[in-house]
């Protein structure tokens, strides 16, 4: 079995985005507020989108499974306050869980957070329960900078957090660490804010000691890990520097990268550097880089293609595109143990 760890409901039916509208323009018009119960989207719209995209593209691809998760530039923590994301996440969230209702053998729902700038974390922790209890999410996405690419939520170690990893470690769901959209023009949402956030995210965790107080909590560090594993050495001698262990002992049995790098020499080095049992296949799509590599007739997000031909063995290969994940996501493995794979 191939399992996509990585997916995100980028290709929604239009009803959801002129909801989000019209909720982003009742914050100053409170007249085009929109129906607080959400849009009516049908089944048949749900699938139509799905079937022509992703489906389609697993089929062609030879993916069995994709975690599916909202779509993460449509997160926008940073628009509105805590109680406009409440709604948002609650919205997106259920509207995942129907797709895996939909087809069941084909995706498992992952959920986003209702974070915001300036709010506590903890205040996230109903949807966590919400999402994984009732609308059996195997994993979220959670945003280290709600602010949306202005870095004014404190790292990811300080104790604030501590709710949100209490309640992971509970419910034994891991979080995939991935920001949304940027609002700072420095800083290109896919290009730059997403790699950078991945990197700081890691320089947060190896200068800290979360996982000596969370033994049990599971972060995956999406995108290959951003800057991570390309510059292994640097983050090697600043643990040296910084009088911190080696980020193999420290980090590497609650911290995992995906697959969601887009040449066959990212995947190599991330492959060489990176135990394999900290690597989990993934391709974001349908995601940011949608186009074809003209070097290779390819798309550049079939990420199958360099994991297969990036020397494994054949049990590490195994490792990496099924037994990881069901590894990392337990309620993943028990949903696919529950109908027979």
């Amino acid at each position: 079995m191939i399992i996509d760890i990585h997916g995100h409901y980028t290709t929604a039916p239009a009803p959801l985005g002129r909801w989000r509208e019209a909720q982003a323009a009742a914050l100053t018009d409170p007249v085009q507020a929109p129906d607080p119960a959400g849009p009516v989207i049908s089944d048949d719209q749900i699938r139509e989108s799905v079937e022509a995209n992703q489906l389609r593209l697993m089929d062609e691809r030879g993916i069995d499974v994709t975690v599916f998760s909202p779509r993460a530039s449509f997160m926008a923590h940073h628009i509105g306050d805590f109680a406009t994301s409440s709604a948002w996440s609650r919205i997106c969230n259920d509207l995942c869980h129907r797709v895996a209702e939909l087809y069941p053998d084909r995706f498992a729902p992952g959920a986003m957070l209702p974070q915001s700038p300036g709010v506590d974390p903890a205040t996230t922790v109903p949807e966590i329960e919400r999402a994984v209890r009732e609308l059996g999410a195997v994993t979220v996405n959670l945003n280290p900078d709600p602010s949306g690419g202005h870095w004014t939520a404190p790292p990811l170690t300080d104790r604030s957090w501590y709710p949100v990893w209490e309640k992971l470690v509970e419910l034994d769901v891991p979080a995939m660490v991935h920001v949304s959209s940027s609002c700072n023009p420095a800083f290109h949402t896919t290009g730059a804010h997403y790699l950078n956030a991945d990197t700081t995210a890691f320089m947060q965790l190896l200068t800290g000691d979360l996982f000596t107080d969370f033994p049990g909590l599971r972060l995956v560090v999406p995108h290959g890990g951003g800057a991570v594993p390309y510059h292994w050495g640097r983050f090697r001698g600043l643990a040296q520097a910084l009088g911190r262990p080696e980020p193999e002992e420290s980090l590497l049995r609650n911290v995992y990268f995906d697959t969601c790098v887009y040449h066959q020499p990212g995947i190599d080095l991330l492959l060489d550097v990176i135990p394999v049992d900290n690597v989990l296949f993934a391709s974001e799509m349908v995601g940011a880089v949608r186009g074809v590599d003209p070097r290779t007739g390819h798309h550049f997000d079939d990420t199958r293609r360099y994991v297969e031909r990036a020397g494994l063995t054949p049990a590490d290969l195994t490792a990496v595109l099924e037994g990881n994940a069901r590894r990392v996501y337990p309620l993943l493995d028990a949903r696919l143990t529950a109908q027979g794979r």
